[in-house]
């Protein structure tokens, strides 16, 4: 599988570099300038942006539009115990947005960083 890149306005670099190793199994890959890291999880490749005056995806753009994290779009993680990994977050401080979720396809939570954008932590049903 190629390596899919999703880029997320963060409020705070350093904050998040530390919530995503620390807590979700990231690596940096390189941190060329204080508002931007790039991190790596497997093929996924998470571009940290804090808005800044800088170039780049953190820059103000035409009619003032300021980017800023937050949402409900989000990228989705596949864990083994989606119980232990909650209990793991909440021991940490992490925020979650509920409690877990049962579905049909499988059940999941999603936890904020701390600039409040959401990543969703996801365990499939074992199919019959």
């Amino acid at each position: 599988m190629a390596t899919v890149s999703v880029r997320y306005i963060v409020d705070d670099v350093d904050e998040a570099i530390a919530f995503y190793t620390g807590l979700l199994g990231f690596e940096v890959v390189m941190r060329p300038a204080p508002p931007f890291a790039m991190l790596r999880r497997g093929d996924l490749r998470l571009l940290l942006n804090a808005p800044s005056g800088q170039g780049g995806g953190g820059r103000t753009l035409p009619g003032d539009r300021r980017p800023e994290p937050g949402g409900w779009n989000r990228f989705q993680l596949e864990v083994v115990d989606l119980e232990a990994e909650v209990q793991r977050l909440r021991d940490a401080g992490a925020t979650l947005r509920s409690d877990i979720v049962r579905g049909m396809g499988g059940d999941q939570v999603v936890v904020d960083d701390p600039s409040g954008n959401p990543v969703e932590l996801f365990v499939a049903q074992p199919r019959d």
